[in-house]
């Protein structure tokens, strides 16, 4: 098998333009789940290797990290397309709530704030929604959006609301696709966004991920994040290993043909690894 390719440098990363004409990295790196204390160290070797574009969340209680890692980076700000989420048991107090997210992060500006789940048993995602709008109208946030939005709640969003979300950022993996919400948030023209992209590792041993893997002389995560683009999702897959994340990144290098990423997308299988945004009611606090 060949070595796995651009191992140390990557392709250009794609660029979307969300609905509000805000553009967005398509390839990003994701902090969930890295413990405060090695946040910024991971960030900085993403940023080190070319990633623009960091996805955190007031829950992970890494915010701190990521703003230290773009304080130090040299790379002006406004090059840096920033993410984070509110929390659950913040959504009846979402101002404040962005504060303290902005504090964290030490910048004046968010480019992308999501509600990071719906938890309809609370039934105050679309008062949160409201709140969202109007920081989004004061020039606070650049875009804003949702996360683990089921049609259902994209529905009573969009009826009771002024702005489109501009992404749904949602479990998508090779054996979990979720065809009909991306499909149906696409068309209301809300970029669909993949967390745990790689199936939290579960895909990559997968055959046809390992004979594409094979065949371009890539790593299996590689394949699989090239899938992701190829669907036109933006993704944000996580590593602390320095070489693991200059390989993702690398992904870019490389287009799937339309049957290779059929093949892959065969690969479903229904059974999501995230809880069910229908029912999830924890706080996150």
């Amino acid at each position: 098998m060949n070595a796995p390719i651009n191992t140390g440098l990557a392709g250009a990363v794609p660029v979307l333009t969300l609905n509000n004409g805000v553009t967005i990295p398509q390839l990003g790196f994701g902090v969930f789940q890295i413990p405060p204390e090695e946040t910024r160290l991971a960030v900085g070797e993403a940023l080190a290797a070319g990633y623009l574009h960091i996805d955190t969340a007031a829950a992970y209680r890494n915010e701190a990290g990521v703003g230290a890692a773009i304080a130090e980076s040299g790379i002006p700000r406004d090059e840096i397309f920033l993410t984070t989420k509110l929390r659950n048991g913040e959504q009846g107090s979402p101002r404040a709530a962005f504060e303290a997210s902005r504090k964290a992060l030490g910048v004046d500006t968010i480019d992308l704030y999501l509600i990071h789940w719906p938890v309809p048993s609370q039934g105050l995602y679309v008062q949160a929604w409201r709140e969202l709008e109007i920081l989004y109208a004061e020039g606070h946030i650049r875009a804003i959006g949702v996360s683990n939005f089921l049609p259902e709640h994209l529905d009573e969003l969009l009826a009771n609301s002024t702005v489109v979300p501009a992404v749904n950022q949602i479990e998508v993996h090779p054996s979990f696709t979720q065809d009909a919400l991306a499909q149906k948030s696409r068309s209301h023209d809300i970029a669909v966004q993949a967390y745990s992209p790689l199936g939290q590792g579960r895909d990559l041993s997968s055959p046809v991920v390992s004979e594409l893997a094979a065949k371009y002389g890539a790593t299996a995560a590689q394949i699989v994040l090239a899938w992701h683009l190829g669907l036109g999702n933006i993704v944000i897959p996580k590593s602390v290993t320095p070489q693991r994340i200059r390989e993702n990144l690398a992904a870019t290098s490389f287009n799937l043909s339309s049957e290779e990423i059929a093949a892959i997308s065969a690969l479903e299988t229904g059974e999501r690894i995230g809880a069910d945004p229908a029912v999830a009611a924890f706080t996150q606090m």
